[in-house]
């Protein structure tokens, strides 16, 4: 009886790591349709994030019929605790890549780029890309250091989302405001997806320490 429930913790853990997985395609495709301006790759990222959700939907269900009939303690009940509050931020993280693939849906057959800031949106979305990519390997292997050095990554992205408003609040930006919306929203998403990642990093910390952390001590 014991196995099974082990198993099905192991389970959890597994349908993390593949959703994480998921929401690193999206956040790629994304991408893609942004910097081509495909309405069709924009449009299936926007479709597959049911998927996403369903993934949600389905982890929140299973750790709950644990909590309920197992009544775990100490690090496994932190398993489940921090599995319920991963995919949350999971599925926002899936949910910002379809902001990412809006924006490149309405500028179409345009992109929303300008192409100044191409190199610009192009690393932001790479250290994103990076970010969750790392965070499935995290979550696998329970990976406290390798958290840790997350931390950097979201440096670079921070420093770079300062680069684009600086260009974007130069005089001498010749594009108008429209442009310059779409650049700070774009900026914003992946931003958020890379915040989103730390706090996913932070969550594996609690769970195989029981401590929680701050940006300060990551």
């Amino acid at each position: 009886m014991r196995d099974a429930y082990f198993d099905q913790l192991d389970s959890i853990v597994d349908d993390l790591v593949a959703m994480t997985y998921e929401v690193q395609h999206a956040v790629r495709e994304a991408t893609k349709a942004l910097l081509t301006a495909d309405a069709d790759i924009a449009e299936k990222v926007i479709s597959d994030d049911a998927a996403i959700d369903a993934a949600r939907e389905r982890i929140e269900a299973r750790s709950f019929e644990l909590l309920a009939l197992q009544q775990p303690v100490a690090k496994d009940l932190r398993m489940l605790v921090a599995a319920l509050r991963m995919v949350a931020d999971l599925e926002r993280m899936g949910d910002l890549s379809v902001h990412v693939a809006k924006v490149a849906r309405l500028r179409v057959p345009a992109t929303a780029v300008p192409e100044e800031l191409v190199p610009t949106i192009e690393r932001m979305a790479t250290v994103a890309e990076k970010m969750v990519g790392t965070v499935a390997g995290i979550i696998a292997e329970r990976d406290v250091d390798g958290a840790r050095q997350l931390e950097e990554d979201d440096e670079e992205m921070d420093s770079l989302r300062r680069s684009s408003f600086r260009l974007m609040l130069d005089d001498s930006w010749p594009h108008g405001v429209e442009p310059a919306v779409d650049i700070a929203l774009l900026g914003r998403y992946y931003e958020r997806i890379a915040d989103h990642a730390v706090s996913l990093a932070r969550r594996v910390v609690y769970l195989v320490t029981g401590k929680t952390v701050s940006a300060l001590e990551l």
